[in-house]
């Protein structure tokens, strides 16, 4: 399937646009001509950050506004051909914390968007970034898109919620929706001052402060990494797909122990610090899911979509961005 000239000269809206995967994404939509609108809050420590946008600050609209505003909504919306909404509060840690902002963030927010888009743009395609973070603590390895669904924190309901949202209005309402739930995310332009948003980041900006890494536990705990070069291929073919009306795991080849992660990193980053291993906070062993690796092959049969970066490479490409760039990434701790 050839998807890339399905947008130049479309009209593309990012919501959370100045965030990790969103600012990525809108380098790749900026080299395949589309006219790319960023709409973001900025909200303190989640992810935004104007450095996200150097090389294309002049090829794009930034909008700094909030999903939760209805007004900005219903100016914005029926402008666009397309809606990559990635929006929301993802650190589990802050919606244990802070449940109702959590709440309003990730349910009220994406249930004001989707009306607007059924009531002023009802032809918009819409790709929401949903969440592995739903599944829970599984039954079973890897995991595919047919697993219980058995959420251990409040953002997990609240996500899993607007990820139905998005379905209902599709099904109800014929609204051209897909969602893509992500797993464990990494690469570069990711917030690295906190590390409430994954573990990853907090592995490599301590590695690269030559800092011991810390994990929680004994280390043996599964996790994909999936670069953000893979997640945006497969928001661009889930959106230029007939595909509407499902969900798709989007994962990568193969798990390894947080361990094994920690210890690639320090090599790649040339980290001597050892990694050291910490008894688990009560507050989040209660919310930890264990092991996790996805089963991913519902989107390559579907969409053709295979991961293709491996962790080595894709954790050097990382490093070397964050060692050029760690100035805009870095701040006080939190």
């Amino acid at each position: 399937m050839d998807y890339f000239s399905r947008f130049a000269n479309k009209s593309v809206l990012i919501t959370g646009g100045l965030g990790f995967i969103g600012s990525n994404l809108a380098h790749r939509l900026v080299e395949l001509k589309a006219r790319v609108t960023l709409l973001d809050s900025m909200v303190p420590d989640h992810g935004g950050n104007l450095h996200n946008l150097d090389g294309i600050q002049d090829a794009v609209t930034v909008n700094f506004s909030d999903v939760r505003d209805p007004h900005a909504l219903r100016y914005l919306i029926p402008n666009f051909d397309f809606l990559f909404n990635m929006a929301g509060q993802v650190s589990h840690r802050d919606s244990m914390e802070k449940p109702l902002i959590d709440l309003e963030i990730n349910v009220a927010s994406q249930l004001s968007l989707l009306e607007s888009c059924r009531r002023l743009n009802p032809e918009i395609r819409i790709v929401f970034a949903s969440t592995r973070q739903f599944y829970g603590r599984v039954k079973h390895l890897p995991v595919s898109e047919e697993h219980p669904i058995s959420p251990t924190d409040v953002n997990g309901v609240n996500k899993m919620a607007a990820e139905w949202y998005h379905l209902i209005y599709h099904n109800v309402y014929g609204l051209r929706t897909t969602a893509l739930r992500l797993s464990n995310i990494y690469g570069p332009r990711q917030l690295l001052r906190h590390s409430r948003q994954g573990f990853i980041s907090g592995f490599i900006r301590l590695a690269l402060q030559g800092r011991s890494i810390q994990i929680y536990g004994d280390g043996n705990q599964l996790r994909d990494l999936t670069h953000v070069d893979d997640v945006v291929d497969a928001f661009l073919r889930a959106a230029s797909a007939g595909a509407v009306g499902k969900v798709y795991n989007v994962g990568a080849n193969q798990a390894y122990r947080l361990s094994e992660i920690a210890d690639t990193v320090n090599e790649v980053a040339g980290n001597k610090s050892p990694v050291e291993f910490v008894p688990f906070p009560e507050e989040y062993k209660k919310i930890d899911i264990g092991d996790f690796a996805t089963d991913f092959s519902k989107i390559c049969r579907e969409l053709s979509w295979f991961p293709k970066m491996e962790l080595r490479p894709g954790l050097g490409q990382t490093i070397n961005f964050y060692r050029k760039n760690l100035e805009h990434y870095l701040g006080p701790e939190q």
